[in-house]
């Protein structure tokens, strides 16, 4: 693997989260979906639902990172259907068209649903060329949650291989770590599970090779975390649903990185439902890492949110919402 490539800048901008929220303060690096229409419409926009974004339960980032003179963008997952993805971009006043590579954090649907229209989006801007789509081989198979009767409830399957090179995408499957967009981003390996405490996602099955059953998959080692090592910052740490644990995550970033600083974590938290218990655990864990900026959203939770606010307070907690542009 090369070397990771250290940044001048970099934005992310929310392209799909739970949350709407505009009329909170922000950070002077964030900026609100309200504000950033203001910015690219002029002083004389209108205020009204039909310029607004749509929420989902999901998630997807457009990173745009600088070096020098040079732009590059990855996007990092897709949200959970057609929709809603393509509206906000609409809305937002995104261009598509630089995209060079789209990352897949995990299997599930919510992150992957609308990955074949982003891809005809990105290509309707680009000519026409294919992208890079990077996956890891057990992202394709089926999952179901196991419910209490024992019975089990499929979810949506992410868009097959097969599926995505018929609408232009070049599929990379890998369970290695790697770096990506010129050595820009770095797309983690399959994260270790050290914390001792985070249980990944219980219920969760998958089918097995043969097809014709179910066994357990609470720990969905398919699922990476992408990184940005910005000058004079540090490393920004992009966790889409942190089914891993974000401490796993947090340990394995730092252990990739060694002498690196860890400067912000961005994404889902996955501390609402039956993880709700291991909030007390994971907020003392995460003071020990010193995060200048915690942006947390999507599956995060209330809950979790409230501690994470008595914890660390608005000068480190940044909570995620829809069309937010996080500047590093």
């Amino acid at each position: 693997m090369a070397p990771l490539a250290t940044v001048d800048s970099l934005d992310v901008q929310i392209l799909v989260d739970n949350v709407t929220d505009s009329l909170s303060s922000a950070p002077s690096f964030v900026e609100t979906e309200f504000a950033g229409l203001g910015r690219r419409r002029g002083a004389a926009w209108v205020l009204g639902g039909a310029c607004l974004c749509c929420a989902a339960h999901g998630l997807s980032c457009l990173l745009t990172i600088r070096v020098g003179d040079r732009s590059r963008a990855v996007l990092f997952d897709s949200g959970p259907e057609d929709r809603t993805l393509e509206q906000n971009v609409s809305r937002l006043g995104v261009d598509l068209g630089p995209v060079e590579a789209m990352v897949l954090s995990h299997g599930h649907w919510d992150h992957a649903g609308a990955m074949l229209r982003a891809l005809q989006l990105v290509r309707d801007r680009n000519g026409g060329r294919d992208i890079p789509c990077y996956m890891h081989p057990d992202m394709f198979r089926s999952r179901a949650a196991k419910l209490t009767d024992g019975s089990f409830r499929p979810m949506e399957d992410v868009p097959s291989a097969a599926d995505l090179e018929a609408h232009g995408g070049h599929v990379i499957s890998t369970r290695a770590a790697q770096t990506i967009a010129g050595d820009t981003v770095f797309v983690s390996g399959e994260i270790p599970r050290v914390s001792g405490f985070e249980p990944g996602l219980p219920g969760q099955h998958r089918r097995t090779e043969d097809g014709k059953g179910w066994e357990p998959d609470e720990l969905l080692m398919d699922e990476r975390f992408i990184a940005v090592n910005v000058r004079g910052k540090g490393l920004i740490v992009l966790t889409a649903c942190s089914h891993a644990g974000v401490i796993n995550v947090l340990t394995h970033a730092r252990a990739s990185f060694p002498g690196v600083k860890l400067h912000a974590v961005l994404g889902g938290l996955h501390l609402s439902g039956l993880n709700e218990r291991i909030i007390p655990q994971t907020v003392k864990a995460l003071g020990a890492f010193d995060l200048e900026v915690i942006a947390a959203g999507h599956c995060t939770g209330w809950r979790a949110m409230t501690a994470l606010a008595n914890a660390f307070g608005d000068g480190k907690l940044a909570p995620l919402a829809v069309g937010k542009r996080l500047r590093f």
